[in-house]
C-alpha cells in the first residue's frame, strides 16, 4: 500500500483530537515542567505515587470528540517524562504501578473505537526517566546542567532497543491502530540514530495500514524520501502559508497540531483559550490548503477535560453539524484566496467560507457562468447569484447577493456553490 492509499481516510476526515495527559497534570504547569524547572527523578516521583485519575472515563472523551465533529484521536502513550499510560512489560514506570492501577491506553482504545473514531498513538522518542537516555549536556533533559550527571555512563543503543520494544507492544497489544505519531528528533538524535528504517519496517509489518508522522527525522518533502520520512507532515502551532508541497510542487498530506490555550498538558493557570471562531476558521484554513487540524485537549489530574475546552468543543460541534460537508472530503479549490474568506472544494461543490461581509455583493472572482446554484449550507436556503446592477464592469465574475447587510453566521457563513459540469 502506498502513501496515497494509506492516507485516503486521513485526508477525508480532516479533524482530530490530540490528548496530552500524564503525571504532569498533577503539578499542572504544562507537559514540559520537568525540563523547564530542572526537576530530578526524585523531585518528580511524588506525582507517580499519587497519580489516580478517579474521574477518567474515556467514553466521555470519545463522545465529546465525536460531538465536536472529530473523526480520530491521538493519545500520548508516553511523553518526554518517560511515564507510560500503558502496561508496558519493559518498565515499571507505568500507570499500572500507580494508584490508578490499570492500563489507561486500553480503555482509551476501546472507548474511541466504540464511538466509531479512528485511534492513534503518540510516542515520545525522548525519555527523561530512562537511565540510558543522555542527560548531561542534552538540550532538553532536566539534568542537562547537573554536574552529578556529567560522568554518568549511558548506553544509548540499549535505550533505542527499549523504544523499539515499546512500539512493538503498542502495535501488537491493542488491535488495529490507525496513526503512529512519533515525537521528536533533534541534534544528533535523528533518523538512523533511532534505527528509524528498521523501526518503520517493524511498524508497517505489524500494522500495514497505519500512517506515520514525519518526526523520526526524514525529509518528507523530498521526491525520494527516506523509508522513515513519514506519511504526513506535522507543523506545530502554525498553519503553513501555502500548505505543504514536495520539492516537485506536489501536495503532501499534512496536519497542523494546535493547542486550545498555550500548553499541551494541563496548565491550571493558563486561561488564554482561543475562541471557537478562531479554531473553526483555523480548521477551514487547513482544509483550504489541503491539510488537517489536530486540536489538543489536556485533561487534568482527575481525568477531566477542562470546562473551557468542553465549551469550545461544544460550539465547534454546533457549527460542524450544520457545515461539516464543507470540511469532510474537501481540499484545495485551486482558486486564489478570496478577500472575504476561503474556499474548500469537493467534486463539483465549491464551498465559499465567508468570514467578512464587506459592502455590496460578494464577488466570486472568475466564476461568471460557472455556478449552477448557490445555497446556504446550514439550511439549504437559496442564495441569489444573479448579476447585480452595479457589477456590469466585472465581466468574468459571479456575485452572491445576500438579502441583509450582515452575515447569517458571524463565525463562518458557508455557501455551497454547485459548479456547472
Amino acid at each position: 500500500m502506498n502513501r496515497e492509499e494509506r492516507t485516503m481516510w486521513f485526508m477525508h476526515d480532516r479533524f482530530g483530537m490530540f490528548i496530552h495527559w500524564g503525571l504532569y497534570a498533577i503539578p499542572a504547569r504544562g507537559e514540559w515542567v520537568r525540563s523547564h524547572e530542572r526537576l530530578s527523578i526524585e523531585d518528580y516521583h511524588p506525582f507517580f505515587q499519587e497519580f489516580n485519575p478517579v474521574n477518567y472515563d474515556p467514553r466521555k472523551w470519545a463522545r465529546v470528540a465525536k460531538e465536536a465533529g472529530m473523526k480520530y484521536a491521538v493519545l500520548t502513550t508516553k511523553h518526554h517524562d518517560g511515564f507510560c499510560l500503558f502496561d508496558s512489560q519493559l518498565t515499571d514506570y507505568k500507570a499500572t504501578n500507580t494508584p490508578a492501577g490499570r492500563d489507561l491506553v486500553r480503555e482509551y482504545v476501546e472507548a474511541f473505537r466504540e464511538e466509531g473514531l479512528r485511534v492513534g498513538f503518540y510516542y515520545s522518542l525522548l525519555d527523561w526517566h530512562h537511565e540510558d537516555y543522555p542527560a548531561y549536556g542534552d538540550r532538553h533533559h532536566p539534568m542537562r546542567d547537573n554536574q552529578l550527571y556529567r560522568d554518568k555512563k549511558q548506553d544509548f543503543s540499549r535505550y533505542v532497543e527499549y523504544v523499539h520494544g515499546q512500539v512493538k507492544e503498542l502495535l501488537t497489544n491493542y488491535g488495529k491502530i490507525d496513526i503512529m505519531w512519533f515525537d521528536f528528533s533533534y541534534d544528533d538524535k535523528i533518523g538512523e540514530a533511532w534505527k528509524a528504517t528498521e523501526l518503520v519496517k517493524m511498524v508497517r509489518s505489524l500494522q500495514p495500514d497505519i500512517i506515520i508522522d514525519n518526526r523520526l527525522g526524514g525529509n518528507i518533502r523530498s521526491v525520494n524520501p527516506e523509508v522513515y520520512a513519514g506519511d504526513f507532515a506535522s507543523p506545530e502551532q502554525i498553519i503553513p502559508p501555502e500548505g505543504i508541497l514536495d520539492e516537485a510542487g506536489n501536495p503532501i498530506p499534512w496536519e497542523a497540531c494546535i493547542t486550545m490555550n498555550n500548553h499541551w498538558g494541563y496548565c491550571a493557570a493558563d486561561k488564554d483559550f482561543k475562541t471557537p471562531k478562531q479554531i473553526i476558521r483555523a480548521l477551514v484554513e487547513c482544509v483550504s490548503k489541503g491539510g488537517n487540524l489536530l486540536l489538543n485537549v489536556g485533561p487534568d489530574a482527575k481525568g477531566e477535560i477542562p470546562e473551557e475546552s468542553l465549551n469550545i468543543l461544544s460550539e465547534i460541534g454546533k457549527w460542524m453539524k450544520k457545515n461539516g460537508e464543507s470540511i469532510y472530503g474537501c481540499g484545495r479549490a485551486e482558486l486564489p484566496k478570496p478577500e472575504w474568506g476561503r474556499y474548500t472544494k469537493k467534486g463539483n461543490k465549491l464551498y465559499a467560507h465567508i468570514f467578512d461581509r464587506g459592502i455590496g455583493p460578494i464577488n466570486l472572482r472568475g466564476l461568471k457562468g460557472k455556478v449552477k446554484r448557490a445555497r446556504l449550507l446550514c439550511d439549504g436556503s437559496e442564495v441569489d447569484i444573479s448579476e447585480p446592477w452595479n457589477a456590469t464592469d466585472y465581466k468574468d465574475d459571479a456575485f452572491l447577493n445576500l438579502a441583509v447587510s450582515g452575515l447569517p453566521d458571524d463565525i463562518d457563513t458557508v455557501v455551497e456553490l454547485e459548479l456547472s459540469e
